[in-house]
């Protein structure tokens, strides 16, 4: 009976665990929450994020991963172990093959953590996989034949941008500007515009409900509740997508700018392939409305997102690892 297989897309703001035969099998906010007097962990995941800028003194509810690397070892490892035997289960007795993805701008060193964290969590053996190209795998593109194909994964900490053929990444970037940037954004826009100071969390219901980073045809709104900062006291007041827009325009361009790059990167036969087929987006800052056609008017490229963005990148993790086993049988 052959060990079970893993991948895991190890986010800033998620992770996701998918396993072979099954499918994504867990979706978690990477999020850890610590008593400090006696360091133990107190909550892992949906718990802990709940906790997020609410906690007493004595407990801090942190998020190990910073960017996409990692911030907190000790805690990373605890997180990942928490949330291999919640998916796996107890049951196995032979230790889990372990597909990771990292953004494609990882250091040596970001990666080897990652692999040790990795192996102490309780892995037989591990694959560190690029995020683009687990998003692609992920997205259904066959990444196996040699036409260019470009993805533009939008996470949590970075957006990786890349051009991949023949099964690697012949053209890539990746930028420390995505979901929680969109978020920052709001946050500062709110303080600046209305003198209202708001939390992460509701600086992202802002964005999951209204958020949008391309002038809509009816504009939506939301109330949003926060501390006044001229009197100190709770206020109430209403944001438009219109807003959001205003908020987001600077963070959008950079990651327009950043396409833009790779673009003038790729060689030519390349190009011609993906003004053909397009730009795919991943990733759960895909989700943000407008970014199709932002994309679209600024490059002229089609661009299109994913079915599930937000899942693509642990599917192709973990169809990842069932490539390489397959290979490895037919060796």
């Amino acid at each position: 009976m052959p060990g079970t297989e893993v991948g895991i897309d190890l986010g800033t703001a998620s992770i996701l665990v998918y396993i072979r035969g099954k499918g994504v099998v867990l979706k978690e906010p990477s999020v850890v929450a610590f008593d400090r007097d006696t360091n133990k962990i107190k909550a892992i995941g949906e718990e802990a994020r709940l906790m997020l800028g609410r906690t007493p003194g004595n407990i801090v509810a942190v998020r190990p991963l910073r960017q996409g690397v990692i911030a907190d070892f000790t805690v990373t490892e605890k997180m990942i172990e928490h949330f291999i035997r919640k998916a796996v289960g107890k049951k196995t007795f032979r230790k889990p093959k372990i597909a990771v993805c990292i953004p494609s701008g990882a250091t040596e060193v970001e990666k080897k953590a990652v692999e040790d964290a990795t192996y102490q969590a309780g892995a037989r053996e591990v694959f560190i996989i690029e995020e683009p190209i687990a998003a692609a795998i992920g997205a259904g593109i066959d990444i196996a034949k040699p036409c260019g194909n470009m993805i533009v994964d939008i996470g949590g900490g970075t957006t990786d941008i890349a051009v991949i053929s023949l099964g690697g990444t012949v053209v890539s970037t990746s930028i420390k500007i995505a979901g929680d940037d969109f978020d920052e954004a709001i946050v500062r826009f709110m303080r600046k515009k209305h003198n209202l100071l708001i939390g992460e969390r509701t600086a992202e219901d802002i964005k999951i409900k209204v958020g949008s980073c391309y002038p809509r045809a009816e504009v939506e709104s939301i109330d949003v509740r926060g501390r006044n900062l001229v009197t100190g006291l709770p206020k109430t007041v209403t944001v438009t997508s219109e807003e959001t827009e205003e908020a987001l325009r600077e963070t959008t361009a950079q990651i327009v700018e950043a396409v833009h790059s790779v673009l003038e990167r790729t060689p030519p036969e390349l190009t011609a392939d993906i003004a053909e087929r397009g730009i795919v987006l991943t990733g759960g800052g895909a989700l943000l409305r407008g970014l199709e056609e932002l994309l679209e008017s600024k490059t002229g490229i089609n661009t299109m997102t994913a079915e599930d963005p937000m899942k693509c990148v642990a599917i192709g993790t973990g169809k990842y690892v069932e490539f390489i086993s397959g290979h490895r049988d037919e060796d």
